[in-house]
């Protein structure tokens, strides 16, 4: 039994809160992010002695909402399950729009909420969120992979285990239970044959041998290759680099893709989709190309360049991923390859090595593909870009107010090659995914026995995060909090316009009182950016989409937060960043932005038609 199991009961019993944190502790979890109330006070109690031992830790968000992206955004970046909490009734429908957002993007999550207790329902009681009052239970059901009320303590353990083994179920997500306060101050008798949930949470690897056969057969056809790298590539980024190298293909990525490539892979055309460029399209497009694989991606409109069918959605195409439910949207393709996605890939690379070897007897292919490698590496050294952005003179144009163009090409020059950017849902997001790109050579590492432990790049390495797919406003603030917790070892860029700060500013807070090295990067422009240029682009009334003309920086001043502004390339190349990225605590940048220049937006204003 654990510390938390043993110390607790004389008689063979264990309080259902402290069972919680000890299945939650088995699996790695270390924080619980939420905001505390009556009804889930049980659950703080068990938290405060866990504390006390080094245990589980619970971080205090200022809003539910902010609570469930700092949960996301710790579990995107270990691997791990995300777990955040609250009270009844307004503090559980709060949790919604967070929730709803990791469902969208497969993020696990366990969200627990408390219920008035069982005696009291139906009475009217205060903040009642069963199902005879507001039914949070039925609300959740509409965007979780598990939900369940857990009407008895018998039922606690089942549905606790339930819930974590759904969340990392293909494809996962977020789950639900909501846990009657009765429930949470009860005791549970401790089972001689306790469960063994980490053996409970070890999935098969999938191999359709067939499909691959099929795979490796069109590629082995093919006269041109071209791959799109998704999000999937989060647990492989080296295979597909190798893959890259050795087939010597081009390729491109999407929005969500991006995170997990090298910009400077001399090989590399750009990104395909929300933001994106023309010299990925052009790639894409070229009458050379007869095979397009595209690896872990939804092929949603944020990704497929809005269901583009010249380039992408067409009967070129191949389909790699681990997700089922993805290939709903590539029912055109010639091939579809379903199971591990790492499996398949080492599948490609041994082809390719096969045939290598039929062609040649003498063992001097090893010695080639050495010399491929570090020609590449050399190349990537030089960080030259081998794609085209849509205004590249703007990306050295100093004058002000700055540009966006030229604050995103500066950002990677002046922060460390560790730092992790996070660019929130509006203007911030086109400019960062076209002009924002992190330098980094762990893309290039080699084969492994052990993926999971070796390859930095696993789950946990995206350099660059976004909001896919669901495009959340404001989510950046608690995913900064939640990333700095994941790697508190790297410095934290959350890039995030006026219009989001102003919905979810308060969160800062937290990284004060946590002292987590963020910088809040505000693009302060006095408007709802993409709401402004997207009405003017599409010829649309020009309302609602002015904001005051606050000063940021005086506002985190007044918190206690180091701040400045920048109105000047002057203001921001003076920056001591080394003195930044080392304090224990955040700063807040309000960096002031020319209001006129106009995101890449094209591809979103094309999926409105």
């Amino acid at each position: 039994m654990s510390a938390i199991l043993s110390k607790s009961n004389p008689e063979n019993e264990v309080a259902s809160c402290d069972l919680l944190l000890d299945y939650l502790e088995k699996i790695g979890v270390e924080f619980i992010f939420g905001i505390p109330g009556g009804a889930i006070e049980p659950l703080y109690n068990a938290l405060a002695k866990s504390e006390k031992r080094g245990g589980i830790r619970a971080i205090t968000a200022r809003h539910e909402t902010g609570a469930v992206f700092m949960a996301d955004a710790y579990a995107r970046n270990t691997g791990k399950l995300g777990v955040c909490c609250s009270t009844t009734g307004p503090g559980a429908t709060n949790m919604i729009t967070g929730v709803a957002s990791s469902y969208e993007n497969n993020t696990p999550l366990l969200i627990i909420t408390p219920q008035t207790a069982q005696d009291k329902v139906g009475k009217k009681a205060m903040q009642e969120s069963g199902d005879t009052g507001i039914d949070i239970s039925g609300m959740f059901q509409l965007f979780t992979r598990y939900n369940s009320y857990v009407t008895h303590i018998e039922q606690f353990e089942h549905k606790l285990v339930s819930a974590i083994m759904s969340a990392f179920n293909s494809p996962g997500g977020p789950t639900h239970l909501s846990i009657p306060t009765d429930i949470l101050k009860s005791s549970i008798p401790i089972k001689q044959q306790p469960i063994n949930i980490e053996n409970l949470l070890r999935r098969p690897i999938l191999k359709d041998e067939n499909a691959i056969q099929d795979l490796l057969t069109e590629l082995n056809n093919s006269k041109k290759i071209i791959f799109v790298v998704g999000a999937g590539a989060k647990v492989c980024s080296s295979l597909i680099a190798q893959c890259i190298n050795q087939l010597d293909v081009e390729f491109v990525a999407t929005p969500d893709g991006k995170s997990f490539i090298n910009p400077y892979h001399p090989s590399y055309r750009g990104v395909i989709g929300f933001a994106g460029h023309k010299s990925a399209n052009r790639a894409l497009q070229s009458n050379a190309v007869d095979t397009v694989v595209v690896i872990g991606s939804a092929l949603g409109e944020f990704t497929s360049n809005a269901w583009d069918q010249l380039t992408l959605l067409n009967s070129k195409l191949i389909h790699i991923d681990s997700n089922q439910e993805n290939f709903t949207r590539s029912s055109m393709a010639k091939l579809q390859v379903g199971g591990h996605i790492p499996t398949i890939l080492e599948a490609i690379l041994d082809n390719h090595n096969t045939l290598d070897k039929e062609k040649t007897s003498t063992p001097a292919q090893s010695v080639i593909d050495k010399a491929q490698f570090f020609s590449h590496m050399q190349i990537d050294n030089q960080k030259l870009l081998h794609f085209e952005f849509d205004e590249p003179i703007k990306t050295t144009d100093s004058s002000s107010p700055l540009k966006p163009q030229y604050l995103m090409a500066q950002l990677t020059q002046i922060f460390p090659a560790n730092a992790r950017y996070l660019a929130d849902t509006g203007n911030n997001l086109a400019w960062a995914i076209h002009y924002l790109n992190p330098y980094d050579r762990r893309y290039s590492n080699r084969r492994v026995a052990k993926r999971d432990e070796h390859d930095r790049r696993s789950n946990s390495a995206g350099l660059l995060q976004i909001c896919a797919e669901f495009c959340s406003m404001g989510w950046s603030v608690g995913s900064a909090i939640g990333t700095a917790l994941a790697h508190p070892n790297d410095p934290v860029v959350c890039i995030v316009g006026d219009g989001s700060f102003l919905m979810s500013g308060n969160e800062i807070t937290v990284a004060l009182q946590e002292k987590l090295n963020v910088i809040f990067l505000i693009m302060n422009d006095q408007h709802l950016g993409m709401v402004k240029h997207g009405q003017r682009l599409n010829k649309s009334a020009d309302i609602a989409n002015k904001l005051p003309n606050i000063s940021y920086a005086l506002m985190a001043s007044a918190m206690g937060i180091m701040s400045q502004t920048i109105e000047t390339a002057d203001d921001l190349l003076s920056l001591d960043i080394d003195k930044m990225c080392n304090r224990n605590g955040p700063t807040l940048l309000d960096i002031r932005i020319d209001a006129e220049e106009v995101p890449p937006i094209a591809t979103r204003l094309k999926g409105m038609k």
